[in-house]
């Protein structure tokens, strides 16, 4: 077993770099092999079976705080330093507007809901994104401290268990890492599992299907641990569940991670980077995964944010648009519940360098599918999109909604470290709008 750090991709203002450090064959930073997850998993599953729904969520993250008025509440009313500075485009909704940058998805609105009261109170990257995907503020993780609460797709793993028992899919896939993802005290057992980087490409041993059913072989076609693990002779001592772990990578469970079994043409559709993981979230929630989380960074824009927007928004224009038509087309709709987000929005004025500032008192959401009441707009901005007019819409509330869509108790408790019965959801209700 061994790290990986996959290189920066982005850097947010406060210094903080987005780094994955991967471990082969396991999940992110917890240290788990796949065979320990399986073993475990196992045990936990056992003890705590729990009813399953079969929808899922796709939760997109825009790391780095996405500018609410040029993604979905452009004002074009409002005086000109606090108007889209990449305009507006009409959506397929009468008198529903939204960013100048994203005319597909505006297309697609009727898809789509987009939410302009929605707001918490931390504008710090590291506070702001454990707020928005726990539901909980964590002021230390401003300094850098991890999660104290768990993040929503490991309570689904406790809940569900943390493998589809059909397929042996993970309940909980990431594409990358994000602060507040994690299972904090929930458990290792129910961290995601992890398929940046090189744990995506050691599920794919680089020898022929003959030389598969040689171990030896095997171990020569997963990168680098396979001289280690002949040294040591490891492969004699296999257990059932380290077997289990090699049978996932040898099995058709497998080749839902690789969207080279998409036709050529929706793999275009969807295009590279952004795209491709879009395509990939498409396909595990369509094989039974419940909660997939994709990451796309490079939205803190303290400067020139219309060459930031012209340069971000058409990447998520065109995979978020492709993902809505794809999953639509497969009758996915009603199952599949995409939510848009970042840590908080950005403030209402320009300043002096043509950005906007870190601001969480009005933030950045939409949500398509997961049998939603969708093709609205839910509450509203003041003038110059400075706070909620109409009452906040909170992360515990959002918290709540997708707790619905997934079938959670929002009286769900688990015991914390101290033996504490814990409630997941504090205080959130599910958004009436969308019920």
């Amino acid at each position: 077993m061994f790290d990986v750090s996959i290189s920066r991709r982005w850097t947010d203002c406060d210094g903080s770099t987005r780094r994955d450090f991967i471990k082969i064959g396991a999940l992110g930073l917890t240290g788990l092999t796949l065979a320990d997850l399986n073993r475990t998993r196992a045990a936990t599953q056992a003890k705590n079976p729990s009813p399953t729904r079969n929808t899922s969520v796709v939760w997109l993250w825009l790391g780095g705080g996405p500018t609410h008025v040029e993604t979905f509440d452009p004002k074009p009313e409002a005086p000109v330093e606090f108007r889209s500075v990449t305009g507006v485009v009409k959506t397929n909704i009468p008198g529903i507007s939204i960013g100048g940058t994203f005319p597909k998805l505006a297309a697609h609105a009727d898809k789509m809901a987009f939410v302009r009261s929605f707001a918490h109170r931390n504008s710090g990257h590291g506070g702001g994104t454990h707020w928005v995907m726990t539901g909980y503020n964590f002021v230390a993780a401003d300094n850098g401290a991890g999660a104290n609460k768990p993040g929503i797709g490991a309570i689904l793993a406790r809940y569900r268990g943390p493998n589809n028992p059909a397929t042996g899919l993970p309940t909980y896939v990431r594409t990358s890492s994000i602060l507040g993802d994690g299972p904090a005290w929930l458990g290792a057992p129910y961290a995601p599992f992890d398929i940046g980087g090189r744990t995506r490409q050691n599920m794919t041993p680089q020898v022929s299907v003959d030389r598969l059913n040689d171990r030896r072989a095997l171990l020569h076609g997963i990168d680098d641990v396979n001289r280690e693990i002949d040294r040591t002779g490891l492969m004699d001592g296999l257990d059932s569940f380290e077997s289990q772990a090699f049978d996932l990578i040898l099995s058709k469970a497998r080749e839902t991670f690789d969207i080279k079994h998409e036709p050529a043409k929706l793999i275009e559709k969807y295009g590279t980077g952004l795209g491709q993981q879009m395509l990939l979230a498409r396909r595990l929630v369509e094989a039974g995964v419940g909660f997939v989380t994709v990451s796309f960074g490079g939205w803190d824009m303290h400067g020139n944010i219309k060459a930031g927007m012209e340069r971000n928004g058409p990447k998520v224009d065109q995979a978020v648009s492709a993902f809505l038509e794809d999953v639509h087309e497969r009758g996915l709709s009603q199952n599949v519940l995409l939510v848009i987000t970042g840590e908080f929005g950005r403030t209402p004025r320009i300043n002096g360098n043509a950005g906007r500032d870190h601001w969480a008192p009005l933030s950045t959401l939409a949500l398509a599918g997961g049998g939603l009441k969708m093709g609205q707009v839910v509450g509203e901005s003041t003038a110059k999109a400075e706070v909620p007019k109409s009452t906040p819409i909170s992360p515990q509330d959002l918290m709540a909604t997708i707790f619905h869509v997934l079938g959670i108790p929002q009286d769900l408790h688990y015991k914390d470290p101290t033996g504490r019965p814990t409630p997941m959801i504090q205080g959130g209700k599910p958004i009436a709008e969308l019920i």
